[in-house]
Formats: C-alpha cells, sequence, structure tokens
C-alpha cells in the first residue's frame, strides 16, 4: 500500500520536481515505487477474481513512468507528482474501457475508470451502442452500488448534438459526452491504511458492468 514513505517522497517531489533533486532522492523514489508496485499487485490479484478479462496483466502492463512528456506543456516539470495505474486488457496503452487508480497525496487521489477521450471511430461505436441500448445504459448508471461510488457519469460534455443524432433523442444528454469515466475520491487516511486495496477493489466492481458495456461496443 502506499505507505507514510511514499506519501512524504511525493509530497517533497511537489516542492522540489527538478532532477538535481530528484537524482539525489533516487533510493526514496525506488522505494515509493516499489511501495505502489506492491498495491498494483494486490489489485490484480483481486482483479482476477472480480474480472477475468484482467488475469492476464502483469505490474509492468499497468503502472505509469513518473517522467512527464513536456515537449507540448507549458509546465516544464519533469516529474509526476502522482503515482497511477491503468488496468484494461491489452495493457495501459490498449484502447479498451479499464479501471484506474490515482495516488497523489495533498487529496487528489481517486479510483476511476471507463474510457477517456476515445478517438472518433470508437467513440462513434460507443454511442451507437448507447443508442441502440439506452434502457440498458441506464441501468448501468442508476443502479445503487454504482450510484453509491461515483454519483454519476463523468466526462467532456459537447455543447452541440452530435452527428448523425437529433436533440429530441432520449439518450442525447449521454450522447453528448466525449468521455465516458467515473471517479471515486479516496482520502489521504484511507490511502495510507491496510484496507486500501479492498476499497479501491469495491468501486471497480461498481463501474465492472459499465465497462464491459464499453467494451462490447468496441468490438
Amino acid at each position: 500500500m502506499p505507505a507514510t514513505a511514499t506519501e512524504k517522497f511525493l509530497l517533497q517531489l511537489r516542492k522540489h520536481n527538478n532532477k538535481e533533486w530528484f537524482d539525489a532522492h533516487k533510493k526514496d523514489y525506488l522505494a515509493a515505487k516499489l511501495d505502489f508496485e506492491q498495491l498494483v499487485q494486490q489489485l490484480l490479484d483481486g482483479l482476477a477474481q472480480q474480472d477475468p478479462t484482467m488475469a492476464a496483466l502483469q505490474v509492468k502492463d499497468c503502472v505509469f513512468r513518473i517522467y512527464k512528456d513536456v515537449r507540448f506543456s507549458k509546465d516544464k516539470t519533469p516529474y509526476k507528482t502522482n503515482m497511477g495505474a491503468s488496468f484494461q486488457a491489452g495493457g495501459k496503452k490498449s484502447v479498451k474501457a479499464g479501471y484506474y487508480f490515482h495516488y497523489e497525496p495533498g487529496g487528489h487521489s481517486f479510483a476511476g475508470g471507463g474510457l477517456w477521450m476515445p478517438a472518433a471511430p470508437e467513440l462513434k461505436k460507443v454511442r451507437q451502442e448507447i443508442d441502440y441500448n439506452f434502457n440498458e445504459f441506464q441501468e448501468i448508471i442508476e443502479e445503487k452500488n454504482f450510484k453509491k461510488y461515483f454519483g454519476k457519469l463523468g466526462g467532456e460534455v459537447l455543447k452541440t448534438v452530435p452527428q448523425g443524432y437529433t436533440a429530441d433523442n432520449p439518450a442525447i444528454a449521454v450522447l453528448r459526452y466525449k468521455s465516458f469515466t467515473v471517479n471515486h475520491h479516496l482520502t489521504d487516511e484511507s490511502c495510507t491504511k491496510p484496507g486500501i486495496a479492498k476499497e479501491i477493489l469495491k468501486s471497480f466492481a461498481a463501474m465492472q458492468s459499465l465497462l464491459i458495456f464499453l467494451n462490447r461496443a468496441l468490438e
């Protein structure tokens, strides 16, 4: 689990986000990385039981690098101040919908998932599936456990009606979405407790029906 050492490292990195400091604290980074990867392994073990499509994944398929790509960013600080892992069939570079865990002390941690900013062909497939099976989709996002953990669907929304649909379509509010994501906030305190893997896995279970629907659309 992310222990106090991991929390301390990431908070310090936020204050000293430069190569000199990072190089001088490489040992601390490696300890924090190992700690995070051990939690990711716990999540993979649990997911293999909950969702068989995750069974083949390994830690290296899921964990993101801490090094930022700053080529197209105004913020030139070289390191992320979080640790993240994405769980989807085919690994973190897959276009499929999946689960996500974001650890960022300071009140920014969450367990989430879905389909974030899919390319036009994938987005078209998802909208078509929602249009054809809107009642089924509504049941998923209105389900008691889904609402308990996530409240409602999230993601960026079009201001206009998407091409091929009309404003009077019963599903138009959902069809406007450009991403189909959910997230469940995790407190700093909960992230340093032994039960954090179980809490994350419960939220993953609550979104599983949504992921099944989205991935069916992409097939």
